[in-house]
């Protein structure tokens, strides 16, 4: 009952304070601190706020401290859970970019496709793009839709095609948009020739990524499995009495200490050597 009691007094702590965690910004604040930057970098938080999500951090490791505590009541055990606990939302946000990602890089030869079509029938290149708001896949047609909707306002397309790219954060976009910005300025008879082989490039890439991430999966789940299996008999473990007074001695803490520090080091290591280089954006 306590448990209960304290994880909804940190939930209406956090609904209290969403007014200010979850503001709607229109860019980066000046008094935003640079770590704030490099942290919305390595977990792809798009508009999630960087203090949301410390909070959250916070919140998720309190509760996972109060639930290991009220389950074993060996305190070392609740800080460290609470300590591995404290990455599980960036964590969340990281599975959620990968997944957008792949879904941008399995997108973009559909849209190629689109433009292609429209270019052949005749429809200027600024109407190409803006149809695909309509025709495009559906998790990019929000973009498109601004797009469309910047260049009735301005009708600068080198700036559109400014904002798309900055919308899309996506390494492909940045290469399509450049192809249409010197398509558009010095003109291109080959452009859909251009186009096409992109899309083609682009289709065997995404295969091949593919292929490489499925026989990825297949180790970084069983090193996944084997970080989380010690940690899960330590807590059946802690539920006897005796072996919870063995965890809470000197010794026991230096256990289970050391096993933080092995686990954080293995894991990390683990994800160095089994990651898969992400395209780099050149073209900001």
């Amino acid at each position: 009952m306590t448990v209960i009691v304290g994880l909804l007094l940190g939930l209406g702590l956090l609904l209290a304070a969403a007014p200010w965690l979850w503001p709607a910004p229109r860019g980066r604040s000046r008094a935003d601190p640079r770590w704030a930057d490099r942290l919305g970098v390595w977990v792809g938080s798009g508009a999630f706020p960087i203090r949301a999500l410390v909070a959250v951090s916070v919140l998720t490791a309190l509760a996972a401290a109060g639930l290991l505590l009220a389950l074993t009541g060996v305190a070392p055990l609740a800080i460290a859970g609470g300590v591995l606990a404290l990455a599980l939302p960036a964590g969340v946000l990281r599975t959620r970019e990968r997944r957008r990602r792949r879904s941008a890089r399995e997108a973009w030869p559909g849209i190629l496709d689109h433009l292609v079509a429209s270019l052949r029938a005749g429809i200027p290149l600024p109407d190409a793009l803006a149809s695909l708001q309509t025709t495009g896949p559906e998790s990019l047609r929000p973009i498109f839709a601004s797009f469309a909707r910047d260049y009735r306002v301005s009708g600068n397309f080198g700036a559109c095609l400014d904002e798309l790219k900055d919308a899309a954060a996506d390494p492909v976009a940045d290469r399509i948009a450049e192809t249409l910005r010197m398509a558009r300025d010095v003109g291109g008879a080959e452009l859909t020739s251009v186009l096409r082989a992109l899309a083609a490039h682009l289709r065997q890439q995404a295969a091949v990524r593919a292929e490489l991430e499925a026989r990825q999966s297949w180790v970084t789940n069983a090193a996944k499995l084997g970080v989380a299996a010690p940690w899960v008999v330590l807590v059946l473990l802690c539920t006897r009495p005796e072996a919870a007074a063995a965890y809470a001695s000197g010794g026991g803490v230096l256990l289970v200490l050391g096993g933080v520090a092995v686990s954080v080091v293995a894991y990390r290591v683990m994800l160095r050597i089994g990651r898969i280089p992400e395209e780099g954006r050149w073209f900001r």
